[in-house]
This record gives structure tokens, C-alpha cells and sequence, in this order.
């Protein structure tokens, strides 16, 4: 039996801060407390030497349920597909239009938050309805 019981989903961006805000509000998320002596996370990134100054920042379900987000920045930008994405449950339990348009509402709320709906894919007979969708930074999710 394995003894891993928590994981973390690292994201490689440009921009941590900001990526790891988007999600936040995508998923309710929220950002920890800065580090013990720090009344703020701006005065804990001043405290770094610059080249690591907003070189990473993280995100957490309030409930302790939900994986730890870490966000690092990286000197690269994406180039292909995600090989593993998220997939962001919005219309789990639903079938048919009522699914299609919970999952349509949610769209509307990320693309206001700077997501981008690629493409939807409507129900057949193996899988219901889903939407593709891409973060700040292009990195592919889906809503389902």
C-alpha cells in the first residue's frame, strides 16, 4: 500500500504570482500566510535576494482537502501541449443541456478572470459534455 497521502501540482510559468491568483479564484483557493516573521508576502519577497524575488508562489484549498498548487517561474515559455492538465469538475453529476450550460456559466467566469475556451465538446455516447479551456499563460484545463 503506498504512504503518499498529498501531492502538490507544480506549474512552470512566467509570472507565479499572477498564475497562482487566477487559479486561486478558479478553484476558491487561497494564499497562505507569509512565513513566520513576515507580516506580508511583499515584505518576505524583499527580503530574498532579487534574482529569487518572485521566483515562486503557492496557493492551498482553505478545506486541506485539495492539493497544494506550487507556481515557479521558469526561464522558458510553453511550447506544446501539457502532457497533464487539470481537470476542473463543474458539472459533475449533471447530463445533457443542464450540463452544457453549467459548464458554459463557469466558462463565462474564467474567461472574465483572463481564461480562453478553446473548443467545446459536445456529448456523444462514451463521454458527456466538456470544454477546453487555457489559463493566463496558456495551459490547457478542462471544464467537465
Amino acid at each position: 500500500m503506498a504512504s503518499i497521502k498529498k501531492f502538490q501540482v507544480t506549474f512552470d510559468c512566467a509570472e507565479p504570482e499572477r498564475v497562482a491568483r487566477f487559479w486561486c479564484e478558479v478553484l476558491g483557493y487561497v494564499v497562505p500566510p507569509p512565513p513566520e516573521g513576515f507580516a506580508t508576502w511583499n515584505e518576505y519577497h524583499r527580503s530574498l535576494p532579487p534574482e529569487r524575488r518572485g521566483a515562486a508562489f503557492v496557493c492551498m484549498d482553505p478545506t486541506g482537502v485539495g492539493p497544494r498548487m506550487y507556481f515557479q517561474r521558469v526561464p522558458e515559455g510553453k511550447v506544446v501541449k501539457n502532457r497533464v492538465h487539470l481537470d476542473v469538475r463543474a458539472g459533475t453529476g449533471l447530463v445533457g443541456e443542464e450540463r452544457l450550460a453549467t459548464l458554459e456559466a463557469e466558462s463565462a467566469r474564467l474567461v472574465a478572470l483572463g481564461a480562453v475556451q478553446v473548443r467545446v465538446l459536445h456529448a456523444d455516447a462514451v463521454n458527456e459534455s466538456c470544454i477546453l479551456m487555457q489559463d493566463i499563460e496558456g495551459n490547457e484545463f478542462c471544464l467537465d
